[in-house]
């Protein structure tokens, strides 16, 4: 606001004591001080309000005025109550410096200056940026983006001073404002995306407010821009693919200016997601096209070449020849009839992204198909150097395990309590001829997955070498007796005496029945491993030097 609209406020009533022609001047924030020296907490374009407390005789004006000045400071409004009046010795040290000097009357509160003020500069700022926001919606809607979610954050920050970042339902960072510094630790990232994924499903209305590590955040979702809040038949068939917006501020605190505002940003957001959904097209074409090629038992030669146009897709510039691999995901709701292969797929694209990769482009080395409830991608890999191929613990691709490490928590949150999300891995293949193979591993990895307990769960080729292959095939009664049978003995017995039976049973199969190496582990006397060990023979009626025995009792542990 300028100087002069504040002098024709009559309920401030402040009187003009200098700077006739400095009235023009811009405010853009209000302060109280009677600081000597204020300096260091001034920013430029400030309406100084002060008492006079700092005055001890008239010299010490000239200095104070001084610092405020070189502070570039808009104007120094001073109280009377203090003095009964405003020094001519600070009269004159404002003219000097030609900083424009006002009365505050002792009737009218600082309070209600600062105030005014606040409200004034904050409502020129929103209107400034809603305009602003408005160009850029026209130009991102009637062509190419215009820089994409960074510059519309970049808007709030300079604008209306609000730290903001756009986050995938997974807890990815996806843009944030330059105002915002460093992107957020990968931590608060998920626990932000958490809560929020927990308040979508619980029906809370956005915005939703949370405080993590003492800071207040309000998040909003993004939804598509081609849907209306609620056009979903339900909730389950979106929350899972939505980005969200994340503000480091109480929406709570907002008018309604502000909040309409807002929304506003997040619309404008949910136009270049749309955009970028679409980008997808092509990658979610490829991949079903060779889905289908792999189904219905075409030529390897047929593949091959599909794949050839695939690589440069997916991979631009790369010279060599990729290896491939399979990942196939389903999300089930209990007792609902709820299509799950386009979340599957949704959600895929976003958890194959590293989730410390920033921004929406590391998705487009991705290509995910859907058929039914399940979902499959189809993920190139670099070729692998020959000196790295031959080493033994080589482990090359996707690790099934990683890729819910960081991504566990949100998705949780989001499946709440009645959504199932289970992936398998393949191993590596480098030609068509290995893409059918992959694809039944990586289904039968899935299978292994949806067996154990827990909301979102992967399992990998390496654990289809072994018989825990056959077990996601055992009716659960069946597997819940056998369990019970060989594990509820020791369960109760650690419960009444805290023998620690189950953790002794897990590490002595896990050392293959070495006792010393066991022992060591344990930090166990020999002879008190072997007290334990035979224990575990008594309660149970089993003996553990037997190979039998010893595989039952390792397959009711991955069981349980």
């Amino acid at each position: 606001m300028r100087l002069r609209a504040l002098l024709d406020t009559d309920a401030l009533g402040l009187l003009l004591l200098g700077g006739e022609d400095e009235l023009d001047r811009s405010v853009r924030g209000v302060m109280t001080t009677d600081l000597r020296d204020p300096s260091r907490y001034l920013s430029g374009g400030e309406l100084v309000l002060t008492g006079l407390a700092w005055r001890r005789d008239g010299a010490d004006s000239e200095p104070f005025v001084r610092l405020l000045v070189q502070a570039g400071v808009a104007a120094l409004a001073a109280g009377t109550a203090e003095l009964g009046g405003v020094p001519e010795d600070l009269v004159a040290a404002c003219a000097k410096h030609r900083l424009p000097l006002l009365a505050v009357d002792e009737s009218v509160a600082f309070a209600t200056v600062t105030e005014h003020v606040v409200r004034q500069v904050s409502g020129e700022r929103a209107g400034d940026l809603a305009a602003v926001v408005d160009r850029h919606r026209r130009m991102m809607t009637s062509g190419p983006a215009g820089g994409g979610p960074d510059v519309v954050l970049d808007l709030l920050g300079t604008d209306l001073d609000l730290r903001a970042w756009v986050l995938s339902p997974t807890g990815r960072l996806i843009a944030g404002s330059k105002e915002a510094g460093p992107g957020l630790p990968a931590g608060t990232c998920a626990r932000l995306a958490a809560e929020h994924l927990a308040a979508t499903r619980t029906g809370r209305r956005s915005p939703h407010r949370v405080q993590l590590d003492g800071t207040t955040y309000s998040l909003f979702p993004i939804r598509s821009s081609g849907r209306a809040p609620g056009a979903a038949r339900d909730v389950r068939e979106t929350v899972l693919s939505d980005w969200l917006l994340a503000v480091e501020a109480d929406a709570g605190d907002w008018d309604g200016q502000r909040m309409d505002l807002l929304q506003g940003v997040t619309q404008l957001i949910a136009v270049e997601r749309d955009r970028r959904e679409a980008a997808r097209t092509v990658r979610r074409r490829l991949a079903q096209e060779v889905l289908e090629l792999v189904q219905t038992g075409a030529a390897p030669a047929e593949i091959a070449a599909r794949l050839r146009v695939a690589a440069p897709v997916l991979l631009p510039g790369l010279g060599a020849a990729p290896h491939w691999q399979v990942v196939v995901a389903r999300v089930e709701w209990d007792g609902e009839e709820i299509e799950g292969g386009p979340v599957a797929q949704s959600l895929l694209e976003e958890v194959l992204v590293d989730p410390l990769a920033t921004g929406p482009e590391p998705a487009d080395r991705i290509a995910v198909a859907h058929t039914g409830d399940e979902a499959v991608a189809l993920v190139p890999l670099p070729a692998v150097p020959a000196v790295a191929a031959d080493r033994e613990d080589a482990e090359t691709g996707l690790l099934a395990d990683a890729l819910l490490q960081v991504v566990r928590e949100p998705l949780s949150a989001g499946l709440d309590g009645d959504g199932r999300l289970t992936l398998g891995v393949s191993a590596a293949v480098h030609s068509a001829e290995g893409l059918r193979g992959a694809l039944e591993e990586a289904r039968h990895a899935r299978r292994v997955a949806a067996a154990r307990p827990g909301r979102v769960c992967a399992a990998g080729h390496q654990e289809l070498a072994s018989h825990v292959l056959l077990l996601p095939f055992v009716p659960d009664d069946v597997r819940r007796a056998f369990t019970a049978r060989l594990l509820d003995p020791l369960t109760d017995y650690d419960r009444r005496h805290r023998a620690e039976l189950i953790p002794t049973l897990e590490a002595f199969l896990d050392c293959d029945g070495s006792w010393t190496r066991c022992a060591t582990r344990l930090h166990l006397h020999v002879n008190t491993l072997r007290y334990r060990v035979g224990r575990i023979e008594q309660l149970t009626g089993r003996d553990l030097s037997r190979l039998e025995d010893k595989l039952d009792f390792f397959l009711a542990l991955r069981m349980s």
